[in-house]
């Protein structure tokens, strides 16, 4: 019995550790930081709607869920191939599920409550915007800094980015990464706000990749 009871225990321990090893680093997030300036010598990038995405995954103790938001415009200021600048304004009612099929029903109702003021509330605040703070290398990591306004309730964050410019194109891809959503006023369900939500809460923890494309104005 003892011995049966210690292998449940390790396969248990053992998925836990792969679990976590297998979750998205989260973002450092701080208080808000001023906005960064480019020289005059810049080179502008205005963003391609079209090839421009962010993909997003949420979590709950029976699943998860994903699905993509568009990036409604934007630019990014360049000098000797290293970003300056940028600003970018993400399209919240774009908001898509994906790993539901689109002619489910399942599928509308979840993107009718993520755009409901449970989440999004995307009646009130159809724009999150990014604005670009700093940009510097640590650890042979490019780390790209920025204030992210979600609702009404703006922090700094920093991700690790990969950036390419060749001809007149700019590609520039974020490695998978968490946000918090309590620290922007998400509350549906949240274990920092409400107790005795026993298996019904939803993580704090939305994990997104962002995909920038902008070509030379």
């Amino acid at each position: 019995m003892k011995t049966s009871f210690f292998k449940i225990y390790t396969v248990i321990a053992l998925v836990s550790f792969i679990s976590c090893g297998d979750k998205a680093k989260e973002a450092e997030t701080k208080e808000v930081e001023k906005a960064a300036v480019a020289e005059n010598t810049a080179v502008v990038y205005k963003v391609n709607t079209e090839k421009s995405m962010i993909e997003w995954k949420g979590f709950k103790p029976t699943g998860s869920h994903s699905g993509t938001i568009a990036i409604k415009q934007g630019k990014v200021s360049v000098n000797d191939n290293t970003i300056e600048s940028g600003r970018f304004v993400i399209d919240m009612s774009s908001i898509a599920v994906t790993d539901i099929p689109e002619e489910d029903e399942g599928n509308a109702k979840l993107k009718g409550h993520l755009s409901s003021p449970d989440f999004f509330d995307i009646e009130t605040y159809p724009n999150t915007n990014f604005e670009v703070t700093a940009i510097e290398t640590v650890d042979e990591k490019t780390i790209l800094s920025g204030n992210l306004t979600m609702k009404d309730k703006t922090n700094n964050i920093s991700i690790p980015v990969s950036t390419e410019i060749k001809d007149d194109m700019m590609t520039l891809t974020s490695e998978t990464f968490t946000i918090d959503r309590s620290k922007w006023n998400i509350k549906h369900k949240s274990k920092s706000f409400f107790d005795n939500l026993g298996d019904k809460f939803i993580n704090d923890d939305m994990e997104l990749k962002i995909t920038l494309v902008a070509n030379k104005a």
